[in-house]
């Protein structure tokens, strides 16, 4: 039972560090709530840990009412992503990259369920294909959005 309950601890710790790395660029309310927060839409952006030159912005749902405001709502599983080159890529690192490496991760509700971009190399067109998908310890969602940036020479 205690080695569960660490597992569990040191996987929210680690979720929790890896959204760390995304900064909020804005919202927009979808629903109106007198007395709590409004649902909205946030976009949030961040760089690829591993690959120096590349930025995504991701935006998602984030549930209100009550149960959002004390942290307790499960967020919905929508996402849209979009990547773009923002400097030079070290072409010679990208060999090195495992196709499926996580480089975001973000609790959407108390402890199950994860929002999560993923990263592949399509190497034959020179392309870093970034995956956003949410999943769940039980039931999983097919809901995706991918966005593909060609790498190209940053002069």
């Amino acid at each position: 039972m205690k080695k569960t309950m660490k597992m569990l601890v040191a996987g929210l710790v680690a979720t929790f560090a890896v959204s760390a790395m995304a900064d909020e660029i804005g919202e927009v309310s979808t629903t109106f709530n007198l007395l709590s927060p409004n649902s909205k839409i946030v976009i949030e952006a961040f760089d690829d840990p591993d690959v120096a030159g590349v930025a995504c912005h991701v935006s998602k749902a984030q549930t209100g009412g009550l149960k959002g405001a004390v942290g307790l709502a499960e967020d919905p599983s929508e996402a849209s992503i979009a990547c773009r080159q923002i400097g030079a890529i070290d072409e010679a690192k990208l060999g090195n990259l495992k196709n499926g490496d996580t480089v975001f991760k973000e609790s959407r509700s108390l402890l199950l369920k994860k929002l999560q971009v993923v990263r592949f190399y399509d190497k034959k067109r020179n392309v870093l294909v970034y995956l956003a998908y949410s999943d769940k310890l039980i039931d999983g969602s097919p809901k995706n959005s991918i966005s593909s940036v060609p790498v190209m020479r940053w002069n």
